[in-house]
């Protein structure tokens, strides 16, 4: 039992935390930003006019004022970041995970350039248009990177429970399991669970299967964020609170501090698909269906088309060096051709280097009994396969099998992000809803490699697969052939 005076001190702690964290790591982003800025716009200016100090004249009818570059640099400085304040870019809200705050930065600095460009016009300034087309993008994306380190930073705390927000659930034990396990998959989101109240449970007992402790039933949830220091109330399922006991818990609240989250029971929807609209009172949660046709499937396909060229145009010496080192190191060809099943279901033939001995099909029969990588009951993947050839195992390592696919991609069988192409064989086992993977064009690599390759369960390749065809975009697609570089390099769950 923790006395009053016990459960003031868990509460002025979390919050006295919670606040400090905020303002710490907003003003982090402030001065970041600042010096990001000073070395851009300076920068550019220097660089385009030299270290003299050059002016610009306004019209005539203003009298012909001069007015020099550095005055000019300072204003765009300081409204640049006045923008990013008001746009919310350093909001806790934003940081830390998903992509609303690149697009906050994104927009916030579209809209200035166009102030700017619109305040020209007006007064017939006449800019060196150099200095603005460079500083435009250089600043977008130097602040783009700043705001990603500081993001790597950000979610090595969370993973150590450090600057996150302290998560109450409120709801029947099964949907607070659930919203349990998801928000656990994602630390990196900044939520961590300290509690939970649920229906008929008593004090002391935890919810099944995890370490959350449950602080009583749905009527003592103000007293558990007393315990707790709780600053989130989520409520994970609404049929056992009324809209009047969810309306009289958000009353209970402290402003500003304590903050209500419904949690609906759609789970892997991305954003842009979700739109809230109030209607009557209620706050109606549209969820678009998703689409596959048009300009989004043209743009992906032109978009695989160029990459894929530029691509073997480049990798062609390695390419050619790789080939060689396979023909000369075992016998049997270089490429390797296995059919795999891709876009609605129709049969392709997926290149690789071969990275295996000639018979390893053969031998597959002898090692269906053998230990494999654990929870994967339809993936055929061994840590050390005795099938994979010295060379092969390099080239398993960091992906450069995989390089071949590359042709595939500019043929059209496969693209470059998309779920992972299946053999027949898997195909047999999957469960209906699984086929909904083949709504998209296989890819090279997509959210299973990015996210663990072969050490995910079969549950977590499908769950990812699935929210890749559900929510997949161009922006996505950049996003994660960026974050393929990093488990590439990385090598874990290469095998």
């Amino acid at each position: 039992m923790v006395s009053d005076t016990g459960k003031a001190t868990v509460r002025e702690r979390a919050e006295f935390e919670q606040i400090h964290w905020r303002r710490l790591f907003a003003r982090r982003l402030l001065v970041t930003d600042l010096l990001v800025l000073i070395w851009v716009v300076f920068g550019v200016q220097i660089a385009w006019f030299g270290v003299d100090s050059a002016d610009v004249s306004l019209r005539q009818d203003l009298g012909g004022l001069a007015v020099s570059y550095t005055t000019i640099s300072i204003v765009i400085l300081v409204s640049w970041l006045v923008v990013l304040q008001i746009y919310g870019t350093r909001g806790y809200r934003v940081i830390g995970t998903g992509t609303q705050e690149y697009r906050l930065l994104a927009d916030a600095t579209l809209r200035l350039f166009g102030l700017v460009a619109i305040v020209a016009f007006i007064f017939k300034i006449d800019f060196a248009r150099g200095y603005v087309l460079i500083a435009l993008p250089l600043g977008l994306l130097v602040l783009i990177f700043s705001r990603w380190m500081w993001r790597q930073w950000l979610n090595v705390k969370r993973l150590q429970g450090s600057y996150t927000s302290r998560v109450l659930l409120v709801g029947s034990a099964e949907s607070a399991v659930h919203i349990a396990h998801e928000l656990n998959r994602q630390p990196e989101a900044g939520y961590m669970v300290v509690g939970a109240c649920v229906p008929t449970s008593l004090v002391g007992d935890e919810l099944p299967g995890t370490s959350i402790p449950i602080y009583g039933n749905l009527d003592r949830v103000m007293r558990a964020l007393e315990v707790t220091g709780a600053d989130t109330v989520v409520i994970t399922s609404a049929d056992e609170l009324s809209p009047q006991r969810v309306r009289e818990l958000s009353w209970g609240l402290e402003p500003g501090r304590q903050h209500l989250v419904v949690a609906p029971s759609l789970i892997d929807i991305g954003g842009p698909r979700i739109h809230t609209r109030p209607v009557a009172g209620l706050p109606l949660i549209h969820v678009e269906t998703p689409r596959y046709e048009g300009g989004k499937r043209f743009a992906k396909r032109t978009f695989d088309v160029m990459a894929a060229s530029i691509g073997i145009l480049l990798l062609s010496p390695i390419l050619a060096l790789i080939a060689m080192i396979v023909r000369l190191s075992t016998p049997g060809p270089v490429l390797f051709r296995q059919e795999r099943i891709g876009y609605h279901g129709e049969r392709f033939n997926m290149l690789k280097f071969r990275s295996m001995v000639v018979d390893a099909e053969q031998r597959l029969v002898g090692l269906q009994d053998e230990k494999r990588d654990e929870g994967n009951t339809v993936l055929f993947k061994m840590k050390d396969d005795p099938r994979v050839t010295p060379v092969g195992k390099f080239l398993r390592r960091y992906s450069l099998d995989e390089l071949p696919q590359l042709f595939n991609v500019f043929g059209g069988t496969m693209s470059l992000v998309g779920p992972r192409p299946p053999l027949e064989r898997e195909v047999v086992q999957y469960e209906t809803h699984v086929h909904r993977r083949f709504l998209v064009k296989p890819g090279i690599t997509g959210l299973w490699q990015v996210s663990g390759r072969s050490n995910l369960s079969w549950e977590d390749t499908v769950r990812l697969d699935l929210y890749y065809v559900e929510n997949w975009s161009l922006t996505g697609d950049i996003v994660i052939l960026w974050r393929t570089a990093k488990a590439v390099l990385g090598s874990d769950g290469a095998y």
